[in-house]
């Protein structure tokens, strides 16, 4: 089935370093590198590489940048026809911090054009998004366009699938209807008010979240796993041991392998099994786009773990 994503496209400018630095503390880096990034961008890339028949949109600059998106739209296979411009703003950029011992980051993101979405674009864009299944949103453009976007597709049976990151506290209104919402645990947190520092705190947040109207509830809990909870079970699935070198682009990788795995017709908690193994596979990698994994690889993971693979869901609830 055809699905959609829709979300930001910047330019990731990121370096490695022995330690991230302390506030007004400067350290020196050991490698810089430049490519396409961005949340709605990552995402499009990771759903389209596993296999997903995709829209994809997103808003840019007329500058040297907007030549680097439109080299990795071409080159991951993107369709063009619903990429934005503006005469104005910038392509968007971050900067991007990665701790070489851990794996952990820092990321600073100016959204520019992206965050600059219209009325009118939206308008035109709900108008091609009929023959899609499920749409996947982040908060990396302009929250009045998500708002906008989501009150259009609710009308027309889309389910919706919110990542709410970079996390703004979205308003109850624009939860109730989702179909699901993957918040890490920080955001997950944010949302309810509620504590999230294990697994053992997700049941709690995802009944709250239910309440405020949202249909199904993912929690990614980085090296813990994925909470995954359908409305009648919950259950966390926990990561495979393989070495991490960056986690940019984990949740990214996860929210594109849930959707492509959706649009093959796979149940919820199936499907984010499917997507943790890609975030896990992202993550062995450095980068953001360039780390997303092929659908080719994904399967011969599962395949190599294929006995492994009903162990790593654990903590079946009711």
């Amino acid at each position: 089935m055809r699905v959609a994503v829709v979300g930001s496209f910047v330019v990731d400018l990121m370096a490695r370093v022995s330690r991230l630095p302390k506030p007004g503390e400067t350290v020196r880096g050991t490698i810089f590198s430049s490519g396409p990034g961005g949340k709605g961008s990552n995402q499009a890339v990771a759903a389209k590489r596993l296999g997903c028949d995709l829209l994809f949109s997103t808003k840019i600059g007329k500058d040297a940048f907007a030549n680097i998106a439109w080299e990795a739209f071409r080159a991951n296979g993107l369709e063009l026809e619903n990429i934005f411009t503006s005469d104005t703003e910038p392509t968007g950029s971050a900067l991007i911090a990665v701790d070489e011992l851990s794996g952990q980051n820092y990321i600073i993101v100016v959204p520019g054009a992206c965050n600059s979405f219209s009325a009118e674009e939206i308008d035109l864009l709900v108008e091609r998004l009929d023959a899609c299944e499920y749409l996947l949103l982040q908060l990396e453009i302009n929250l009045d366009a998500t708002a906008y976007l989501v009150d259009k597709v609710k009308r027309k049976g889309i389910k919706i699938i919110l990542n709410p990151a970079p996390f703004h506290k979205p308003e109850e209104e624009l939860l109730r209807g989702l179909y699901l919402v993957t918040p890490n645990e920080t955001e997950a947190s944010s949302m309810t008010g509620l504590p999230c520092k294990s697994s053992k705190d997700c049941e709690a947040i995802a009944k709250r979240l239910f309440e405020m109207g949202v249909e199904n509830v993912v929690i990614t809990l980085g090296s813990s796993g994925v909470y995954v909870h359908d409305g009648k079970q919950g259950c966390l699935i926990e990561n495979y041991p393989l070495q991490v070198v960056d986690t940019t682009g984990a949740g990214d990788a996860f929210n594109g392998g849930l959707l492509a795995a959706l649009s093959r017709g796979e149940a919820l908690i199936a499907a984010a099994e499917y997507g943790n193994v890609a975030s896990n596979l992202s993550v062995t990698r450095m980068g953001t786009t360039p780390a997303m994994p092929t659908k080719e690889e994904v399967e011969e993971f599962l395949l190599e773990n294929r006995l492994k693979r009903a162990q790593r869901i654990v903590d079946i609830g009711r």
